[in-house]
């Protein structure tokens, strides 16, 4: 690289590090204080759910994994929007594409993100489901916390049915991991590891 190309990289990621600082917005309509959820957290997760997801669909995991890497790296402009915000904020999502990521020296994360928005191909559909199963994670979570909201989302927020959330996703992998995530405690994997005696050495 050269001395701009490494000052661009080096912007970059500075700006990366700023979605550790911003929460993400459902927080206001599932009346939570949870200050842990925040854009890099929930990115971070829907990478790992991809690698698994992409796995059991027998596509591309890296790909996946990339354009996870890259689905709210925007919200560094925009901050997050929930589903009451969007219905009255306009974003400017290829304006911000352009100019964050098409100014890079590669146009690798470029070309990713614009597939995984355009949701044509295999990977970019197992992307958007290990998004989904995130929020599906996350609303598990809360809901084993006492979290009303939480439990309605999961529940159907009009009418109630099991596995409502699963609904919303399309491949059958991701439906069934869903329907695991619901039948799941948000505690079981330490289960197996708790003691009461401490190790020797």
């Amino acid at each position: 690289m050269n001395p701009k190309e490494l000052q661009r990289t080096a912007q970059f990621l500075f700006e990366v590090g700023t979605l550790r600082k911003l929460n993400r917005s459902h927080r206001q309509l599932l009346l939570t204080d949870d200050m842990s959820d925040n854009i890099a957290a929930h990115s971070f997760r829907a990478i790992v759910i991809g690698y698994f997801l992409a796995r059991m669909e027998g596509v591309n995991a890296e790909k996946v994994m990339m354009m996870l890497f890259t689905h709210d790296i925007g919200e560094a402009r925009t901050n997050d929007h929930n589903w009451l915000h969007k219905r009255y904020v306009a974003e400017a999502e290829d304006e911000i594409l352009n100019e964050q990521l098409g100014t890079l020296p590669s146009l690798e994360l470029f070309n990713v993100a614009t597939e995984y928005s355009e949701r044509r191909t295999p990977e970019a559909i197992v992307a958007k489901d290990a998004d989904l199963l995130d929020q599906i994670l996350l609303l598990r979570e809360y809901a084993h916390q006492g979290n009303l909201e939480a439990k309605k989302w999961l529940e159907g927020k009009t009418v109630k049915r099991p596995y409502s959330y699963v609904e919303r996703l399309k491949t059958e992998s991701a439906k069934a991991l869903g329907r695991a995530i619901y039948d799941e405690e948000p505690s079981s994997w330490w289960n197996n590891l708790f003691t009461s005696e401490r190790r020797q050495l």
